[in-house]
């Protein structure tokens, strides 16, 4: 081979691996990468039929994860359990991408009917580090000893392969991580507002049931603390219902949305508040702006119910290396060391900050007001 045509070969190579890597890097849903990449490699391959068996990192079972242009024969059932090639990767014993000359397909084999002509394919090992993932399975009909040059760009796009559902897996388990986060907040805001307002609700009528004859005034204002509490525990039931289906920012700048919420909770409770705004044009991502929002809104719900303050200060500053809040009241404080029961706003704060990379510091003490500092970095978010 001369050298024009080795450079011609070269930039076939590295057209083949720049194609697939380009399809792989516009997907994150596993199903998607997966599906893409087979329909690349068949094209640029000049090949017909491949499929993708996964490992389970809990079980170790392999299941079929996705397939391109089965043949008939390969019904879902004849797919079940397990194979020569898998056998050989589970064992430890498949180095490279194995040639066709050696690997017959042990589900076609002693079939006839609906194979499409297939009975071999190659088999590349697909591995993150020493994990085992799975195995990447490619079939033609008119399969020819394959050169080393073609087993080892089938071995860098199995490497390539690996990585993408590596990171597919990988969002997965952050979107799970994600939901089971919110739902522990979601449970620590019910058990701060529903369950303790239900619990006090039915302090009162037991009292009142025990003062109604005895004492029927007394009961009278029992029944009428109770009411008082089921309407406010309707009134908080609705506010967290709507703060889960409405979208915080609505078209507006976090910076924006964040002073309307001030404002309107300054006005509810007729406190004296002023936000102030640095950076506030700056665009976030969509996770960080959330979490800030909701953690803005955890911490005024703790100065309304908790602080008795009369002023309240909120900063807001937004650089290309990070976000702050700092937001100040002057109400009676608390014990940093010992936090008040109830106060699970704080912990949800202090979850949101930590997932995100950041952090949170409480810096109050009995009488003299409260300050909380987020600050959460931008740089490794990007």
């Amino acid at each position: 081979m001369n050298n024009t045509e080795l450079l011609q070969k070269r930039n076939r190579e590295l057209s083949i691996i720049n194609a697939i890597a380009e399809a792989l890097n516009r997907e994150v849903d596993l199903f998607r990468a997966l599906n893409t990449a087979l329909a690349k490699m068949t094209e640029l391959f000049n090949l017909h039929t491949a499929w993708v068996w996964l490992q389970r990192e809990d079980t170790g079972a392999t299941y079929l994860a996705a397939a391109l242009n089965l043949p008939p024969a390969l019904t879902p059932s004849r797919m079940e359990g397990t194979c020569f090639c898998l056998d050989t990767y589970r064992l430890g014993e498949m180095e490279g991408a194995s040639n066709v000359s050696i690997i017959t397909c042990s589900r076609l084999k002693n079939l006839v009917d609906g194979t499409r002509g297939l009975r071999f394919h190659v088999s590349v090992p697909l591995f993150h580090h020493d994990r085992k993932v799975g195995v990447l399975n490619l079939a033609s009909t008119d399969w020819r000893e394959m050169t080393d040059d073609e087993l080892r760009l089938l071995n860098t796009i199995g490497d390539m392969l690996s990585i993408a559902i590596e990171r597919a897996q990988l969002f997965v388990q952050s979107v799970q991580v994600g939901a089971v986060e919110e739902r522990n907040r979601l449970a620590r805001e019910i058990h701060d507002t529903l369950a303790q307002s239900l619990a006090g609700i039915t302090l009162q009528l037991e009292t009142a049931d025990a003062l109604l004859d005895a004492q029927p005034e007394s009961a009278r204002q029992a029944l009428q603390k109770a009411l008082s509490l089921s309407r406010a525990s309707l009134e908080d039931a609705r506010s967290s219902v709507m703060d889960l289906r409405a979208a915080p920012l609505e078209k507006r700048t976090l910076a924006e949305a964040l002073e309307a919420l001030v404002s309107q909770r300054a006005a509810e409770m007729n406190l004296k508040a002023r936000f102030e705004a640095v950076g506030g044009d700056q665009p976030l991502p969509v996770r960080i702006e959330a979490a800030v929002y909701r953690m803005v809104q955890e911490a005024l719900t703790n100065v309304v119910r908790h602080s008795d303050a009369e002023h309240l200060t909120v900063r807001y500053t937004a650089t290309p290396e990070q976000v702050s809040l700092l937001i100040e009241d002057d109400g009676k404080g608390f014990n940093t060391d010992e936090i008040p029961k109830g106060r699970f706003g704080l912990v949800g704060m202090n979850e949101r900050a930590r997932l995100l990379g950041g952090c949170l510091r409480v810096d109050s003490q009995p009488g003299g007001g409260t300050v909380l500092e987020i600050d959460i970095p931008l740089e490794t978010l990007t």
